[in-house]
């Protein structure tokens, strides 16, 4: 059987094309060396496919006929993936929730107090600011 149509089998894939896609694009090896689509797929392969910034290593049991469903994946393919992969992409997520560029977004609530003690130590407060805005607006308008 076809790798692409393989992976789309177990239900690594939603679609045959994105399992085609990703051999193309490297994403997918055996034995550590990539693969086109079309390369074969027997039993005691161990496959590697980079899917969500997460290496998968699986090791082919048999090879099926056709799609199967869930829960019959386990008779055909051992998921070996070590698990610091998964623990990856949890660090991943929170540093990107911590670093935000500067200027995008809502400020959030460290950024709005740090704006309120900076009018403060001006001498000015936030509602004095806000006025002197919407006066400049009235006078632009009136003239």
């Amino acid at each position: 059987m076809r790798v692409d149509k393989f992976l789309w089998c177990v239900r690594y894939f939603k679609t045959r094309s994105l399992a085609t896609n990703a051999c193309k694009t490297g994403k997918v090896k055996i034995k550590g060396d990539n693969v086109k689509p079309s390369r074969e797929v027997f039993p005691q392969d161990k496959i590697t496919v980079r899917k969500n910034q997460i290496n998968y290593q699986i090791d082919v049991l048999d090879v099926p006929t056709s799609r199967l469903g869930a829960k019959l994946v386990g008779l055909y393919v051992n998921d070996i993936t070590p698990k610091e992969e998964f623990e990856k992409t949890e660090l991943l997520k929170y540093s990107k929730d911590y670093y935000r560029k500067k200027g995008v977004g809502r400020p959030t609530k460290k950024d709005r107090r740090d704006i309120d003690d900076w009018f403060e130590d001006k001498g000015e407060k936030k509602e004095d600011a806000t006025e002197i805005k919407v006066d400049n607006k009235e006078e632009e308008s009136n003239q």
